[in-house]
């Protein structure tokens, strides 16, 4: 299950695999404080066995055709995730959702990530909608739907728990004929 997908000469896409998980459990808990503002999982990622569950949800999830979550490599390192949630294979339609590493923000990273997987969910998985929901006030997040030019569609109120309190979630989505439309 040896998944690809090169974005440029530093970044590449890869199917998570288990032999990934310290790396990966490594990065998440050197960026624990400042991933826990905005992801609810955090917390319950407290040892490399839960990152190796989250790896083989991965795996089963890609093998029944129900999505593909990639660990983010950026010049050889592991950098972060993206992946689909679940694909609506009857209304074509999926979300993302992604995060990077405290380290490697500002370098353009998730922005080239994320095109390339709404690329391949048109191109490649044929369906017609990708959503990105993100906190209204995580300004990071919400700056990749924006700079790959999604269509801010509304607000979904209380969308998320995070911890002690609720996040209002803005949605974004995209259309396979707004996406082959766009201007770079």
């Amino acid at each position: 299950m040896n998944m690809q997908l090169k974005i440029d000469d530093n970044n590449m896409l890869k199917l998570l695999e288990t032999e990934d998980a310290n790396e990966l459990f490594a990065l998440t808990d050197r960026s624990r404080n400042y991933l826990r503002e905005w992801l609810p999982w955090v917390d319950f990622t407290l040892n490399v066995d839960h990152t190796k569950s989250f790896i083989q949800f991965c795996q089963n999830q890609h093998a029944n055709h129900d999505g593909f979550n990639a660990g983010i490599w950026f010049k050889g390192e592991i950098a972060g995730c993206i992946g689909y949630h679940a694909i609506d294979w009857v209304n074509k339609k999926t979300s993302i959702g992604y995060w990077l590493g405290e380290n490697y923000q500002g370098h353009g990273i998730m922005t080239k990530a994320c095109e390339k997987m709404v690329d391949y969910a048109f191109h490649h998985l044929g369906l017609n909608r990708v959503e990105i929901r993100c906190g209204v006030e995580n300004v990071k997040s919400r700056a990749i739907p924006e700079k790959l030019r999604f269509t801010q569609e509304g607000c979904i109120r209380q969308a998320e728990w995070i911890y002690d309190h609720y996040i209002d979630h803005v949605v974004y989505g995209m259309l396979r004929s707004d996406w082959g439309e766009r201007v770079n």
